[in-house]
Formats: C-alpha cells, sequence, structure tokens
C-alpha cells in the first residue's frame, strides 16, 4: 500500500556515519574513491586504506603461510562423522560460491550452506542460485516474512537512507544462528570489505571481526530495534501489529555469550587467500555455473558480474551516491585500478560516465514495494544530501567536487 503524500516521510535521520564525514572532499591519489566513504583513511600522501591495503596484499603479506593456517584451521575443525563442519553464506553469487567452492574441494571442509533470500530476486541471482546448489552445495535458503521485511525496507531506505539494511542483518547474523543450531564452530565469510574496499583497518591483520562491533561497521550504527523503534515513534505506517517478536530473530546476531560458550568462530576467507573479484568470477564461472547479468552492465556501473541477485540493489548504491558522492562506479573502478586490471585515468571516465546513473529498470517495482509514491520517493533523495557534497545550479543538484575534475595521478 502507498502511503499517500510527500509530506508523510520523516525527516530524521538515523545513519551515524553522516555527522563524521569531513567537510573537505578528497580523493585518494591512486584510485577514484573519496575520503566521504565512512571511516576510510587518506594518509599524508593522499593514499587511502584500501589502497594501503592492497600494496600490503602484493608486497607484505606471505600467503603461503596465510594458506597454511587455513590448511591448519581446516584440519583442526573437519568432521568425518557425517555431520557439516563449517556454515559459509553463499547467494549463488561469484565471490561466495568460489568461497564455498574451494573450503569444499581444496581444503576437503563438508559446508552447509546458507542463504539470506534476497529482497527480490532478480532472474540471473535466482538462476545462478540454482546453478550453485545443483554444482554440489547443500543450502539451507531462509526466505522471510514478505510483508515485515517490506516495512523494514522502507523504514531502513526513509530513516537510513539503505534500503539494503534489512539483508544486511539477516545476511550476517542467521549463519551463526545456524551454526548454533547446527553445532558447527566455523563460519566463513568472504572477503574484509573495510580493508578491502575502504574504511577502517583496525581488523586488517585478523582473521575476522567480533560480533560487539558489527553495528558500527555493517549496520551504520543502526540495529533492527533501533529501526523497529523508529518506526513505532516517527510512522504512521508501521505499528507492533506488523510483527511478532519471533519475526526479528534472524534480523539480529546471536547473544555473544552463547557464541563464545560454543567457542564459534567468524573467518574472512580473504584473510587467508588474496582476495580478486574478478579471479572470484572466474572461479565461479567454471565450477560452479555462475553467469554474467545476461543484459549486459549493470546500472549505475560498468560491470556485469557483481551484485546480480537483487532487483533493488541499484538503489542501494545510488543512495551511496547521494549520501557521499560515492556510486557503484567509483566501487568498482577503484578495486580494479588496486588489482592492477584498470588504469586511474580508466577508472576516472568510467565514474564519469555511469557513477551518476539512475536506476530506473525497475523504479516502478520498487516504488510498490516499499510502499511510497514518486514524491516522497524524491523528499526522501534529497534528505540526504549533504551541503557539503551537493549544489543545485539552476534547478539542478550537482556534485561540489568529482574526481573526473581532478587530474592527479602517481604511480604505483
Amino acid at each position: 500500500m502507498i502511503i499517500k503524500g510527500a509530506e508523510m516521510v520523516s525527516k530524521k535521520i538515523l545513519d551515524r556515519q553522516l555527522p563524521d564525514l569531513p567537510q573537505e572532499i578528497k580523493f585518494c591519489r591512486k584510485c577514484v574513491v573519496s575520503n566521504q566513504r565512512p571511516r576510510i583513511i587518506l594518509d599524508e600522501e593522499g593514499v587511502c586504506s584500501a589502497c594501503r591495503f592492497a600494496y600490503e596484499k602484493e608486497h607484505a603479506i606471505d600467503w603461503k603461510e596465510r594458506e597454511d593456517l587455513l590448511r591448519k584451521l581446516c584440519d583442526k575443525y573437519r568432521r568425518n562423522d557425517g555431520r557439516f563442519d563449517i556454515v559459509v553464506p553463499s547467494s549463488g553469487g561469484k565471490d561466495s560460491s568460489a568461497v564455498a567452492h574451494k573450503l569444499k574441494h581444496k581444503y576437503g571442509m563438508h559446508p552447509l550452506t546458507i542463504t539470506w533470500a534476497p529482497l527480490d530476486y532478480t532472474p540471473i541471482g535466482w538462476q545462478n542460485f540454482r546453478n550453485f546448489t545443483k554444482s554440489g552445495f547443500n543450502n539451507l535458503l531462509f526466505t522471510q516474512n514478505g510483508k515485515l521485511l517490506a516495512k523494514l525496507a522502507r523504514l531502513a531506505f526513509e530513516a537510513v537512507g539503505d534500503v539494503f539494511l534489512p539483508f544486511i542483518y539477516g545476511q550476517t547474523s542467521f549463519a551463526f544462528h545456524v551454526a548454533l543450531m547446527m553445532d558447527i564452530k566455523l563460519v566463513f565469510f568472504g572477503e574484509n570489505p573495510e580493508a578491502e574496499y575502504g574504511g577502517s583497518l583496525k581488523y586488517k591483520d585478523k582473521p575476522g571481526i567480533p560480533i560487539k562491533d558489527w553495528a558500527d561497521t555493517y549496520y551504520k550504527g543502526v540495529t533492527v530495534d533501533d529501526l523497529v523503534k523508529y518506526g513505532l515513534e516517527e510512522t504512521d505506517y508501521f505499528t507492533k501489529d506488523d510483527y511478532d517478536e519471533c519475526d526479528l530473530t534472524f534480523y539480529r546476531p546471536p547473544p555473544l555469550e552463547e557464541l563464545e560458550k560454543k567457542d564459534i568462530q567468524f573467518h574472512w576467507f580473504g584473510f587467508y587467500e588474496k582476495w580478486v573479484p574478478q579471479e572470484n568470477y572466474y572461479h565461479a564461472a567454471e565450477n560452479t555455473g555462475f553467469q554474467p547479468n545476461p543484459e549486459g552492465r549493470s546500472e549505475g556501473t560498468y560491470s556485469k558480474y557483481a551484485s546480480l541477485d537483487d532487483k533493488w540493489d541499484p538503489f542501494h548504491f545510488y543512495f551511496s551516491f547521494i549520501k557521499f558522492g560515492i556510486g557503484r562506479a567509483t566501487s568498482d573502478a577503484s578495486h580494479e585500478i588496486r588489482d592492477g586490471h584498470i588504469t586511474r585515468e580508466e577508472g576516472t571516465a568510467l565514474v564519469k560516465k555511469f557513477d551518476s546513473e539512475f536506476p530506473k529498470k525497475h523504479f516502478k517495482e520498487f516504488l510498490a514495494f516499499i510502499g511510497m509514491d514518486e514524491g516522497q520517493f524524491w523528499k526522501t533523495v534529497d534528505k540526504f544530501r549533504t551541503s557539503h557534497i551537493w549544489k543545485k545550479e539552476n534547478g539542478e543538484w550537482k556534485l561540489r567536487k568529482a574526481v573526473y575534475d581532478e587530474a592527479i595521478s602517481i604511480s604505483r
């Protein structure tokens, strides 16, 4: 049901990252990301923390030693009694498919893959998921209470500027609930996103992240309970009749003391093997039936094989562009520059061409899903524009500063 009247969109913003953004916009001198990415650090030479980490990956980390650590870990926890011994969140996408396949076939583990369903599957996302399970994997697919999911997505979109937040809650939490229920000690995710894409390097030398830091690192400082409280206090479309307490179970991580008691561990596969998304694509395509976007590139970027599962995925990236001036092409190009696949000049041109592209393909479906009319949508968009990133000229919003306005390049 669409809630009529754009004026009914609350002005309150919950995203706790926004007040901490630097007011002076600066761009990394090696890639194309700016200092507006939350928790990113640009050093005295103007190089971002993700680029510094990429250098470490190439020159400072002994990957043979890391692989030996992984083999020892797997030897310790591998089971030969017919039980699963590792939980791997896997959507059928290139990265999680590659991780699950390597853990099973290279390291001899017996993975139980789990999937927290996307907000709304794309045809290619569902096909890749089915191809993945058919390639030889057991999977638990959790499909949420759809009515509540849509309400939470609306709340997250309006209050945090990220329709994906309910998905992120479940994607991180559900695996640990399954580990507890199945008495499995290891939970393996893909990469450390803070280190790989720009953010805090607090855990760059650690195999995982403590649950106590999830809210600030993954949830924008907003838990599902914060979101529910916002809905009850700030809106007239979310009430206690919209959910039972049990509906929220898997949106929350299990109690920390239960995980510690059972010694359940969080690990990034990218801590043990060098993380290269393009190589994951090749591996998944060869071994698990992964297929790229049959329509070509994804909206907002030039790539065709990343984040294909969800129809609303482009709106997640579009709002990153609105809030931080960092869109999907910036994220893709920055990582490919660090991996040595494209130059900074090429990345800059790609950002200029694709970063600001509005995701129009599923726009009407998206509005129907979150229960907004178009006026409410654009009012929400404008609510998240900050004055140091955006300016209005002749009735049009423009970035105050963009990477393609500069001609900076230094060698790696």
